[in-house]
């Protein structure tokens, strides 16, 4: 599949520019032009980040609950469906506008299943600049944190933004291998200012992270406006920058919002990927 580059002139595009805080119409027909790709390089430049020399690999994973289209002879059809972007990609698909056009999709005919995903998959594709997942169907769904809650710190904190990585401290002397979760990180959004709540799931192999340092920092964003992914990208990059792990993995899963909610995801190169997994919040 060829990529236009950059789709829609993403690179002019603006979160200012987006449908996001305004009033727009439901749709009443299919539209792959609601898709508003925004150019990640503004906000990698913002942390230091060179597109051509990513230090992690990943995944911005969608999980959409309100998919539905109509079958040839007009019935209605439901389901669900997990799309997943390429952190690669030029372009992340801004959420307001990935809402509005699954909505399109409402009264679209299409012969069957494989029909509708490979539509979206060429419609998400063209604006994210790359191949984009489309699989119906959610991951499976946590009952227990998958490592161990670093809430119960009883620490003061009076920070609370913008991030402010000088927190982040680490043990030199004493090595780990673990998992640290954290279900109190919330930003806000660039553009509306709404809050945005999300679990912290931060996997590493190397100097042992101090537990209260670390909640210090995740309460740092909560007055801080920035989309999903580039919190993620700034948690991957200030972690690696003070704690000096050898291996280390970010992802931040978001509640759901407008049927949609999205779990960047970030990983040093010598790590596979972890299995995907939804929290009881999504």
């Amino acid at each position: 599949m060829a990529f236009q580059d950059p789709p829609y002139n993403a690179r002019m595009n603006t979160p200012q520019d987006s449908s996001l805080g305004r009033e727009v119409a439901y749709p009443s027909q299919y539209d792959a032009g609601l898709l508003f790709p925004i150019a990640r390089a503004a906000g990698r430049e913002a942390i230091g980040l060179v597109e051509a020399s990513l230090p992690f690999i990943g995944h911005d994973r969608w999980h959409a609950y309100e998919l539905a289209w109509l079958d040839l002879r007009g019935k209605p059809r439901v389901a669900t469906a997990t799309l997943g972007v390429p952190c690669e990609s030029p372009q992340l698909i801004e959420s307001k506008s990935l809402k509005l056009y699954l909505n399109s999709l409402n009264a679209e005919r299409f012969a069957d299943d494989e029909a509708l995903r490979g539509r979206i998959v060429a419609d998400l594709s063209a604006c994210a600049g790359a191949m984009v997942s489309v699989d119906f169907g959610l991951p499976s769904m946590l009952e227990t944190d998958a490592g161990a809650s670093i809430d119960g710190q009883e620490v003061d904190i009076d920070d609370y933004g913008p991030p402010n990585a000088a927190h982040l401290r680490a043990n030199a002397s004493d090595d780990a291998d673990e998992v640290l979760v954290s279900h109190l990180l919330k930003s806000n959004c660039p553009v509306t200012a709404q809050p945005d709540w999300a679990t912290l799931v931060i996997g590493y192999r190397g100097p042992r992270i101090d537990r209260e340092s670390l909640l210090r920092y995740v309460v740092s964003f909560r007055d801080h406006a920035e989309f999903h992914e580039q919190c993620v990208e700034r948690i991957f990059l200030d972690v690696m920058a003070r704690c000096r792990p050898q291996s280390l993995a970010v992802e931040a899963r978001y509640t759901r919002r407008g049927g949609l909610d999205i779990n960047p995801l970030r990983t040093s190169r010598d790590r596979s990927m972890p299995e995907a997994r939804r929290e009881v919040r999504q």
